[in-house]
Parts: structure tokens; sequence; C-alpha cells
């Protein structure tokens, strides 16, 4: 079961950088990054830390991605 969360945390990770810029990706991997969090984080007994630390890592990871790196389009929100 931990393996099937790691494999899917690393998904949500990696879909984080989608958007046409980095603030845009810094969103969207927040958001991605706080729901991972949040489930990961009721495995522990800690959902609000777990989605603290998932939204700042998604954050990171989302803004930090380069558009030719990742680039799914358009944000829904926009």
């Amino acid at each position: 079961m931990t393996k099937t969360f790691i494999i899917a945390g690393a998904g949500l990770l990696f879909l984080a950088a989608c958007g046409n810029n980095p603030g845009d990706r810094a969103l969207s991997g927040a958001g991605i990054g706080a729901a991972a969090g949040t489930v990961g984080g009721l495995m522990v007994g800690a959902p609000v830390t777990g989605a603290v630390v998932g939204g700042a890592a998604g954050a990171a990871v989302g803004g930090l991605t380069k558009k030719k790196d990742l680039d799914l389009g358009k944000p829904i929100w926009r």
C-alpha cells in the first residue's frame, strides 16, 4: 500500500508543473501537493501538516519546472 502512495505522489508531483508560466505551475503544484499531502498525512495522523508540506513541495516543484520540460496547456482557471 505504501508503494502505491509513493508512486501516486510521484505522479502528482510530476503533474505539478502544468501551466504556461512559473506562477501558474506553482499554483497548480501547490494544490496538487496539498491534496497529496493531506492523503499522506491522514496515514500518519497529521493531515494538516501533510497538506502544508505537500503544498509547499508542490509549489516549489511547479515553480521551478521550466515550460519546455512540461507544458500541458492553459490552466483551467484562465
